[in-house]
């Protein structure tokens, strides 16, 4: 099949599409793991684990740039006792 330069260069231009919900349930898990792992007690405790994931404000933004994929920004939580 033979792409022509025109539509090869709107291809390229337009970058990626919008991320499927699969991939995105995908990332959930794989954050919640990683967070049993940082924390045990959250094994025993699914509201507690989605509170903490909740809390790390995780949100998807538009990416700047060629491609321009989809980023994730983490909010942390501000800890003014820490200070």
């Amino acid at each position: 099949m033979k792409v022509s330069f025109l539509d090869f260069l709107r291809q390229s231009l337009q970058g990626e599409g919008p991320i499927h919900p699969l991939e995105r349930k995908m990332a959930k898990r794989w954050v919640k793991e990683r967070l049993k792992k940082l924390y045990p007690e959250l094994r025993i405790d699914p509201d507690a684990l989605e509170r903490a994931y909740q809390e790390l404000g995780i949100e998807p933004h538009e990416g700047a740039g060629k491609g321009a994929c989809t980023v994730y920004e983490i909010t942390l939580p501000h800890a003014d006792n820490r200070l």
